[in-house]
């Protein structure tokens, strides 16, 4: 009898009870796919917040760029007018009477600014173009639109030997 008892006592079990006290292999795959969803659905966001960030630089460079010309319109208007001639500005929201001679040195310099501005907006626009193509990269990520060209062409090159193995994230 003591031999008996030695053998039960001396093999793990995963029965405590009559019931089994770990994760099942169905629980366990379904926490996996449950957690692969959630980062994907990570990654998607985090990616669609970059583009949008990149979207936003290009609006204002954009808008930017308009200023720009509006200024060179008005200086280019304003330089065959008598310097002494009154003209109007607009500062903050408010309409202040000048001459031409104190308004084109402003325009000038605010113009100047404004380019400035639009350079480093298009450098930053550039940078964050390539952290998206690495990040898409990273993740295998494919654009709607973008993987059926190239889909049919990677998959005659390929022949399973390069490929990433897993499924990449579509981005609509």
């Amino acid at each position: 009898m003591a031999a008996n008892s030695s053998s039960t006592v001396s093999k793990p079990s995963n029965i405590i009870g009559g019931k089994q006290s770990g994760p099942s292999a169905e629980q366990v795959g379904l926490y996996n796919e449950a957690f692969c969803n959630f980062v994907q659905s990570n990654v998607v966001a985090a990616f669609q917040r970059m583009r949008s960030e990149q979207r936003s630089m290009a609006s204002k460079a954009a808008e930017l760029e308009m200023e720009i010309n509006e200024h060179s319109l008005v200086i280019e208007t304003l330089k065959d007018v008598d310097p002494t001639r009154k003209c109007f500005r607009l500062v903050g929201g408010v309409l202040v009477e000048r001459t031409v001679k104190e308004v084109l040195p402003a325009l000038g310099s605010n113009k100047e600014q404004i380019s400035k501005i639009v350079e480093s907006l298009n450098i930053q626009m550039q940078t964050k173009g390539r952290e998206l193509t690495e990040y898409r990269e990273k993740y295998n990520i494919r654009l709607v639109g973008e993987g059926e060209e190239g889909q049919g062409k990677s998959a005659a090159t390929s022949n399973g030997s390069g490929s990433k193995g897993g499924a990449g994230v579509l981005v609509s």
